[in-house]
């Protein structure tokens, strides 16, 4: 039954092409569960197979993921805190997350949406707090797109990867690299987080 999803999963991803995969990473990033881990590895697995290119493949992942970030930026911008704090529950966000968000991008918001684009379930929630916090759309979209950019590259890698080695893709193998993965890469958001947090405390020292 599994296998039966991911075979029909990956030939929409060939019949949708690199439109279809703006579109869906395009909801992904916004407030709706749609996993990335369902849509780039097939692309990747597609790559594998010739049968798409996977730099096309991360472009049309990563745009798609700026489209569906800045829905939720400007959804929040717009809206604004009184509507949004009134209705957050359909949004499926807390009334404390989403304080806790806002005065931490008040603060740290360029670091705050990169690196948030490389963790499970906030990745799709991090615009909201941004929009709030009237985040410059210009560096929102620059650190969004970085961030998609990694995490693009990442998954379809792993789809590549099963492409090249097996016969079917399994999404239990896509979930378990994309778990090690995102292991992988804490102790290099530690790092960055590090270098940031050592970069403001200079800056600090040199305003004053």
């Amino acid at each position: 039954m599994v296998s039966n999803f991911i075979n029909w999963l990956v030939e929409t991803i060939f019949q949708l092409g690199y439109p279809g995969i703006v579109l869906l990473m395009a909801v992904e990033s916004s407030f709706f569960p749609l996993p990335s881990e369902l849509i780039m590895p097939p692309a990747g697995y597609l790559a594998a197979q010739g049968r798409m290119n996977a730099a096309w493949a991360v472009v049309a992942g990563t745009a798609g993921s700026v489209l569906g970030a800045l829905f939720n930026y400007f959804l929040a911008q717009k809206l604004g805190r009184p509507l949004l704090y009134r209705y957050h529950r359909y949004l499926l966000v807390s009334l404390s997350s989403l304080e806790r968000s806002e005065a931490f991008f008040r603060r740290h918001g360029e670091i705050g949406t990169f690196l948030s684009r490389l963790l499970p379930v906030v990745r799709h929630l991090v615009s909201l707090p941004a929009g709030l916090a009237h985040m410059r759309l210009d560096r929102f979209v620059g650190y969004t797109a970085a961030g998609a950019a990694l995490w693009c590259v990442i998954l379809t890698a792993i789809g590549w990867y099963v492409g090249r080695h097996a016969a079917e893709l399994e999404r239990e193998v896509v979930q378990r690299y994309s778990t090690v993965a995102t292991l992988v890469l804490l102790p290099a958001m530690a790092v960055a987080i590090a270098i940031y947090v050592l970069r403001r405390r200079r800056q600090a020292r040199s305003g004053a």
